[in-house]
């Protein structure tokens, strides 16, 4: 074990201890294990809950952490598993999130409490200037654009609005639908 890596899981170590101290209702974060049955610090299995008053409200949703050697210096990889339609999800489930960008928001006093809590953030609040998926948003832009450009502008700001409302509430809506039928089929596999 390098001493970077042994920096990285005497760091882990400390974030276990925290965590199974004090850490958020419904959300989980442990350590997986190798196949001989000791634990591998640089994997974790996570579940995140839909936040309260939100379409993503009643889900939970698995990631997996993956720490580097050089871990706190850069941040993990997190990967929702399986990955959600999200505008700041790829399709492999990666998450992107600027808190865990070395090039933005990333510090190495970051911890896995406060990873976990602005991924929840994310699901309900998307950043759509830096999307993930690109294609899924410029589609629900256009579409969003057509619907103004086909309201007249007598006052019809409002309802313009509102549908433009309406429409992302659908596409939240379908990506809740779609990421529980996921879980229901894994649950009964």
């Amino acid at each position: 074990m390098s001493g970077i890596s042994g920096i990285a899981v005497a760091r882990l170590s400390e974030e276990r201890k925290a965590w199974r101290k004090d850490h958020p209702f419904g959300f989980v974060a442990k350590p997986t294990k190798n196949a001989d049955g000791t634990l591998n610090l640089m994997v974790w299995e996570c579940a995140i809950p839909g936040k309260k008053a939100t379409p993503w409200e009643g889900g939970v949703y698995n990631l997996r952490m993956i720490f580097k050697d050089d871990y706190p210096s850069s941040p993990p990889k997190c990967k929702f598993e399986p990955p959600l339609f999200h505008p700041n999800v790829y399709p492999s489930g990666t998450v992107c999130l600027s808190l865990l960008d070395e090039d933005k928001d990333w510090r190495p006093a970051v911890t896995i409490k406060q990873i976990l809590l602005g991924i929840q953030d994310l699901l309900n609040d998307p950043n759509i200037k830096d999307p993930a998926q690109a294609e899924g948003i410029l589609n629900l832009h256009a579409k969003s654009n057509r619907l103004r450009q086909e309201s007249p502008d007598s006052g019809q700001g409002s309802r313009t609005e509102k549908l433009t409302r309406n429409l992302m509430n659908i596409v939240l809506f379908l990506v809740l639908a779609r990421s529980i039928n996921i879980m229901r089929a894994l649950e009964s596999d």
